[in-house]
């Protein structure tokens, strides 16, 4: 059975977003490779693949769109809903930094102890 745009298995529509899925699903395990590398030279190897990916998925993105092939209406964000959601996230920032605060606060209550008294000291005022 021949397909939609000759030889290929898949339309052409779902083969470029195939690929444009797979690009982004990449992206996400550079990301992660390179938060986890403890060695600089690998760090810096998969930071330059997340990039060079990105600049892949960026351009075929742009040929996607030029081609009309994603959807018209794609929704957009009200600017209320972003405002909700931002502010949402700044409670949960600051409620985190509370907690952090809270919980180290009494820190110095358990260092270490001095296992020597106290001694007065060598020097005298005015001398």
């Amino acid at each position: 059975m021949p397909s939609q745009q000759g030889t290929s298995f898949l339309p052409e529509e779902d083969l470029l977003n195939s690929i444009l899925n797979e690009l982004k699903r990449t992206v996400r395990e550079y990301t992660t490779a390179t938060t986890e590398a403890s060695c600089p030279a690998i760090r810096r190897m998969f930071s330059e693949l997340t990039a060079e990916t990105l600049q892949m998925q960026g351009d075929l993105y742009q040929l996607i769109e030029r081609q009309k092939q994603y959807p018209a209406s794609v929704p957009t964000a009200i600017k209320a809903d972003v405002d909700k959601q931002l502010q949402a996230m700044q409670q949960t920032s600051q409620a985190t930094r509370d907690f952090t605060a809270q919980r180290t606060s009494g820190l110095e209550s358990y260092s270490h102890t001095p296992n020597v008294a106290s001694h007065p000291t060598n020097v005298q005022p005015g001398h």
